[in-house]
């Protein structure tokens, strides 16, 4: 029980963020502006800056992260194909199918994956979550929106695709920290001290846009939860704790391991829930299980630390 309240008290500053957030929704102090405005944020500054602080003091060779970066995109390949199964077994229709290529292999790595794990594991860790996160952003615009549109009604535009990733802030940074690296670019003092400003200030701007958007959602009918806590458990505790038991076999360093298990039990993220929106998917039921599945973290989330040690 002591392990458990140390690892409640790590995750504890991060989710009063996201009830302050959910308060000021609650009592119409914000509105929905105010989450497209600090995802924005988020997206086009907070993130990369943060992302290009991690990775700036990157020591090459003295680490291989390889192992990292298959491991991860086979376990997010195999949860897209999961839908198909599960999709048969339950008889669910074509859109819910298109749905479960969202809900099943990408939880919140950025946003929420990020924070927690540098609370869990100290600046140190900022490198790997980097680079995790970078991982399921990749597949999500490309694996994810492939398989969409495939099965969709609309024909797949490969061009609209490439720009799509061309142009995301996300990965631009992981390109920029990397380039920085590679060829050993010192950067001045002055612009350092900048872009660290910028990347300690993203945490509390995504969480507390994240309980925005959660103040905001409808509860419903009670009968429509069943579904949702069946996916909740199983994108958090099911297919994280499958991957761990193989991850155990494949001798992957512990931290990196502790890492990558972790960021598999986060919540379903808001991305998916504005693709699900924009692909005309069931976005109730993905609202639905971001909310409960970001509520639940709070204990799921210690939960899996005391897990792994």
């Amino acid at each position: 029980m002591g392990t458990f309240l140390i690892a409640a008290k790590t995750v504890l500053p991060l989710f009063l963020v996201i009830i302050a957030g959910i308060i000021f929704s609650r009592t119409k102090v914000s509105n929905v502006n105010w989450v497209e405005i600090l995802n924005k944020y988020a997206l086009y500054i907070g993130f990369p800056a943060l992302v290009v602080a991690s990775l700036m003091h990157l020591e090459i060779g003295e680490q291989s992260y390889s192992k990292l970066i298959l491991y991860n995109s086979g376990y997010i390949l195999l949860c897209t194909l999961l839908a198909f199964p599960i999709a048969k077994v339950f008889k669910f229709s074509s859109k819910m199918l298109r749905s479960l290529f969202l809900i099943l292999p990408f939880g919140n790595i950025a946003y929420l994956g990020m924070p927690i794990l540098q609370n869990a594991f100290g600046d140190e860790i900022l490198p790997v979550a980097a680079i995790i996160a970078s991982i399921y952003v990749f597949w999500l615009l490309t694996l994810a929106i492939i398989m969409i549109e495939i099965f969709g009604e609309d024909k797949l535009q490969p061009k609209k695709l490439l720009l799509s990733l061309a142009q995301n802030p996300l990965l631009i940074s992981v390109f920029v920290g990397l380039a920085i690296v590679i060829f050993k670019i010192k950067m001045p003092t002055v612009a350092e001290q900048t872009i660290q400003l910028f990347a300690d200030s993203v945490t509390a701007v995504v969480l507390f846009s994240l309980g925005i958007f959660l103040g905001m959602q409808k509860i419903g009918n009670l009968k429509e939860w069943y579904r949702i806590f069946a996916f909740v458990g199983f994108t958090m505790l099911v297919l994280p704790f499958a991957f761990y038991e193989v991850l155990s076999l494949l001798n992957l360093e512990s931290q990196l391991l502790k890492a990558t298990v972790i960021d598999t039990a986060m919540p379903l993220g808001l991305t998916p829930y504005a693709l699900s929106i924009q692909y005309k998917l069931e976005s109730t039921l993905v609202a639905r299980i971001v909310v409960l599945g970001t509520l639940l973290s709070m204990i799921i989330v210690p939960l899996w630390m005391v897990f792994l040690g």
